[in-house]
């Protein structure tokens, strides 16, 4: 793995080291088919701003680049948005405001000023791509986990993304579970979290 990829994905992760974009990823991470459907889409959006971005940017007016990097991201999210409530519209319904919220997600605007506005279009497509891709995993890993420990299940309501095969991707892993229901409230997912940052600070060192 380049050091590029590696700094993205593992040493500068944006969810475990930059600790950006906390709210969406905290908030809609209570199963692995919600922090699925969301991560997709960040990833889209992320990949697709920084190409869009590094192809204007010698035509942008420093004075006025913030602007135009929320208004080109706005307009991505925009366009997902109504994609996924035509194709997807009942897990478009689960995730809700904190689809149109990309918009304000830390991470897009930041990779956006910091190095697609910099960087060739190449470069900026695979810093905006594998940057989503880190924080999509942790994103997965957060719901995975506590989908598991909340229902004892894996891919409850898969049909809402891949359709009638969802259906038998469910998977019960414990029969007979009583859930435990703090791992589905918002202080699991701040208790996931810190497990994992835990974990990638004790790797690191």
């Amino acid at each position: 793995m380049s050091s590029f990829i590696r700094k993205r994905l593992f040493d500068d992760n944006a969810a475990l080291v930059q600790l950006l974009g906390l709210c969406p990823l905290l908030a809609v991470s209570n199963s692995i088919i919600n922090a699925l459907g969301l991560a997709i889409a960040t990833v889209f959006t992320l990949t697709l701003t920084n190409a869009l971005v590094s192809i204007i940017k010698p035509i942008i007016n420093k004075e006025i680049r913030i602007s135009l990097f929320v208004l080109i991201i706005a307009s991505v999210v925009t366009a997902l948005e109504m994609f996924m409530n035509a194709y997807f519209h009942e897990l478009y319904l689960i995730l809700g405001i904190f689809i149109p919220l990309i918009v304000t997600n830390c991470i897009i605007i930041a990779r956006a000023e910091a190095f697609a506005s910099k960087n060739t279009v190449i470069l900026s497509i695979k810093d905006g791509f594998f940057t989503g891709l880190g924080f999509a995993l942790v994103l997965i890993i957060i719901g995975a986990i506590r989908e598991i420990i909340g229902n004892g299940s894996l891919f409850n309501q898969a049909h809402l993304l891949f359709g009638e095969i969802g259906h038998y991707l469910h998977w019960h892993i414990f029969e007979s579970y009583q859930g435990f229901l703090i791992a589905i409230l918002p202080p699991g997912a701040f208790f996931v979290l810190a497990l994992l940052v835990a974990i990638k600070n004790k790797y690191t060192k």
